[in-house]
């Protein structure tokens, strides 16, 4: 039997990461792939971030862009994870695909994007999602569900019209990043880990053992 090409009982046949000098092309074959085959939000990421002093938290958050300068979400910059990402702007991300049996971890600093791009991602979102977010004091304490209801009908009959304006605490971070791992799982837990680290303008490569 050879432990490289057998395959435990009820698991899928996989395949060695392809070597590449970058990992923005592997990242997008993966997640178009991921489109593909997951049931709900292939596009879902948790996103850890850490106080100044060092605690950490992570919540899941949906992946809105990527490009080569990174990878950006939206939220309530009054949030936890908003407070964190302003007074320590570092962050990590990991995907993970289930129905592929993948994981992509990324690492880097952060910056907020550009007002435009906030204002751009906002309008295109449902009026519904709108309203509720201007709504929101995301992560500060609610008395009761109704409180944040009758906010959101206040909102509502403010913007009779399909036009809800971005509130000023609300936006986007774009995480640039310096560490970017590929895990696929492998037979055996042979599993395959490629490391792309940030080096001048390209990156170095290798792979790490599981």
């Amino acid at each position: 039997m050879s432990l490289t090409t057998e395959h435990p009982a009820g698991t899928a046949a996989a395949r060695p990461i392809p070597d590449a000098a970058e990992p923005y092309a592997l990242f997008e074959a993966w997640f178009a792939e991921a489109s593909a085959r997951e049931p709900n939000d292939p596009n879902a990421v948790c996103l850890a971030t850490a106080s100044p002093d060092g605690w950490p938290s992570a919540r899941m958050v949906l992946l809105k862009g990527r490009d080569e300068r990174g990878f950006v979400f939206y939220t309530n910059e009054g949030s936890r994870k908003g407070g964190e990402l302003l007074s320590n702007p570092r962050a990590a991300l990991c995907f993970h695909w289930k129905s592929l049996r993948r994981q992509v971890r990324v690492q880097g600093e952060v910056e907020r994007v550009t007002a435009a791009e906030s204002d751009a991602y906002f309008a295109s979102r449902s009026r519904g999602s709108r309203v509720a977010a201007a709504a929101s004091d995301q992560s500060r304490p609610l008395a009761a569900r109704e409180d944040y209801a009758r906010r959101v009908a206040e909102i509502d009959a403010l913007y009779p019209g399909d036009t809800v304006p971005r509130p000023g605490h609300w936006g986007g971070f774009r995480i640039l990043p310096e560490r970017v791992e590929f895990w696929q799982d492998m037979p055996y837990r042979m599993h395959d880990r490629l490391l792309f680290e940030r080096d001048g303008d390209g990156w170095t490569t290798g792979r790490l053992y599981p």
